[in-house]
């Protein structure tokens, strides 16, 4: 884990405007900077970066956050690898556990070899003309072959000599680029292929993929595991097509790197291929990061087939009401590459636009595969739908999903609950005791939190007594409150305030009511609000206390200590204004 301090201090140092303009040009507007969202297409510039709050915000499609934040939208990458990045820029030394410490250091030594490597395989590429010639049958140009960084490993068993004086070097074959024989032999381990550099999320190689020219198998090589490379978490084209994923709010997921090129090839940018292996967890929630939308798309085959059933399965354990995964099982028997390169760019596009949502998938192989036209196939239909229902994360889709199978099983969806172990929604984590928790504008604890994110320093004047804990406003003002106590929470806008409450249960709160504050305000007039909700907040206890004290007068009569204390509180209902000199009261 990354120390918070270590965080805060980070946040302190680099300036969001920096960070944003190595990726964006920004152009002075007021007190903030504004330029077209990087997050989805506009004409218009709506996307607002402010240096007083080190905050970014889009008024378009409502993007917001900190510098951190930004690095791991832009580039897809997460928590940990963004403030990494930000650390390098600053000159600073990220703090870290001695088991992370030592995996990056066995990482450093294998990256420039693998560069090294995809270098000396394009350039064997261009001396190459049966690899060109088959680049160009696949209907690829240059154009396309340099984005990609494709290349060639020649047909000889110490290629990669001519580039590595030491062919001896340990680290060739820890990063896969050799391999040692029993006989202790060394040899090339990509020979007569056309290559294909595996990028991870900051744009290294970390591994290659390997095509036969030709007849041969296996007819793709990949790298081996390596300190660099775990297959199951890394997606091949990712790096090249996260902007136009950004744009389309969808990602389509192949199964091979020429599906990748022949898809851009051919116009279809926002697509990823999954790395020799059925699609895995790591995947589903790297893609689900990318996008509201997933698309899978599978070969017309048997393995096509296990591929789609393996994705639906991933998948469940990663939805949410506001996500979608669909699959695409392609027409006749071409994959991606063959079926564009055929129809065109168009009608591969209308194949994506109708392909079949998760949840339709899910209860179509269902009934396929127990025909619920009897007795004993309408319980195998409950039985065979139990593990899936179970691992589903997105609770109304669940409940569509119920209702539907317990119509097939001829059954009550609270018959099919109570056999598959499903809590009903009104008794789970997001029954309608949790729906009374949503904050509410009109409180003072909201108008409070509002002040607050402008200047959490002014927590330490709270009545914290006075505040409705049962509102997640109130929690939040709390937990500023008990941060600025403890002197875990700098001054420093937005973006500090932000990252500290990152993956806890107050974040989407501060977040949402932040992202419509980038605007500058008066700090007078910010003041005197302040000392005008505390105020609210003291009469709105008083005003409650007086009511509660009537009512007990007239049900039972009241005792000469609580008749004392009533007429205090009625003395103390109509007090003069605020004074609103000397900072917040």
């Amino acid at each position: 884990m990354i120390p918070e301090s270590f965080v805060q201090e980070l946040l302190a140092r680099v300036d969001i405007v920096d960070v944003v303009e190595r990726y964006v040009p920004l152009r002075k507007a007021g007190a903030n900077y504004s330029a077209c969202c990087p997050f989805h297409s506009e004409k218009t510039p709506s996307f607002t970066v402010s240096p007083s709050k080190q905050f970014y915000h889009c008024f378009g499609c409502g993007a917001h956050g900190s510098a951190i934040g930004f690095l791991m939208q832009h580039a897809g990458i997460g928590f940990v690898e963004a403030v990494e990045d930000l650390a390098s820029s600053a000159g600073l030394q990220v703090p870290q556990e001695e088991r992370n410490a030592a995996i990056r250091a066995k990482k450093a030594p294998l990256t420039e070899p693998m560069a090294r490597a995809m270098r000396f395989y394009r350039d064997q590429l261009k001396a190459t003309p049966k690899a060109v010639d088959y680049l160009k049958n696949r209907g690829l140009t240059g154009e396309i072959a340099a984005k990609f960084g494709l290349g060639y490993a020649p047909d000889g068993w110490q290629g990669l000599q001519q580039v590595f004086a030491d062919y001896n070097d340990p680290a060739l074959v820890e990063c896969g680029l050799v391999i040692v024989n029993e006989q202790g032999r060394r040899y090339d381990r990509f020979r007569d292929r056309v290559m294909f550099p595996i990028l991870d999320q900051r744009g290294n190689v970390i591994g290659f993929g390997g095509r036969v020219i030709g007849e041969g198998e296996p007819k793709y090589l990949n790298s081996p595991e390596t300190p660099l490379f775990e297959k199951g978490r890394e997606l091949y084209g990712l790096s090249q097509a996260r902007k136009a994923i950004q744009e389309e709010d969808t990602v389509l997921v192949v199964e091979g790197y020429m599906d990748v090129v022949g898809l851009v090839q051919c116009g279809v940018e926002n697509v990823v291929a999954t790395l020799g292996t059925a699609a895995t967890d790591a995947n589903v929630q790297k893609l689900l990061k990318q996008a509201n939308r997933v698309v899978f798309c599978f070969d017309r085959d048997s393995a096509g087939d296990r591929a789609a059933w393996r994705a639906m399965e991933v998948s469940l354990a990663h939805l949410a009401d506001n996500k979608t995964v669909e699959i695409l099982q392609m027409p006749g028997n071409q994959d991606p590459d063959e079926f564009i390169r055929e129809h065109g760019r168009e009608a591969f596009v209308q194949q994506t636009r109708s392909a079949t949502r998760l949840s339709e998938f899910l209860l179509r192989e269902l009934v396929k595969q127990t025909n619920p036209s009897t007795a004993e196939g309408r319980a195998m239909l409950v039985h065979a739908a139990k593990p899936l229902l179970q691992k589903m994360s997105a609770p109304i889709l669940r409940v569509q999903l119920t209702k539907e199978i317990a119509h097939r099983a001829q059954v009550s969806q609270a018959e099919v609950e109570a056999q598959c172990g499903l809590k009903p929604l009104a008794r789970s984590r997001y029954a309608p005791a949790q729906m009374k928790q949503r904050p509410v504008p009109s409180s003072i604890e909201y108008k409070l939190l509002q002040i607050l994110l402008h200047k959490p320093e002014w927590a330490a004047s709270l009545p914290l007594d006075l505040i409705d804990r049962e509102r997640v406003e109130g929690d939040a003002l709390i937990a500023i409150a008990d941060a600025i106590e403890h002197g875990e929470l700098p001054a420093g806008g937005f973006g500090l305030l932000l990252e500290f409450f990152r993956n806890t249960p107050h974040e989407s709160l501060i977040a949402g009511i932040a992202a419509n504050m980038v605007e500058e305000v008066d700090l007078g007039a910010l003041e005197a609000m302040f000392n005008d909700s505390v105020a609210r907040l003291r009469q709105t206890a008083v005003t409650d206390e007086i009511k509660r004290l009537a009512a007990r007068a007239k049900e039972e009569g009241l005792s000469a200590e609580e008749r004392k204390r009533l007429t205090e509180l009625l003395a103390k209902k109509h007090p003069g204004p605020p004074s609103t000199s000397g900072g917040p009261i």
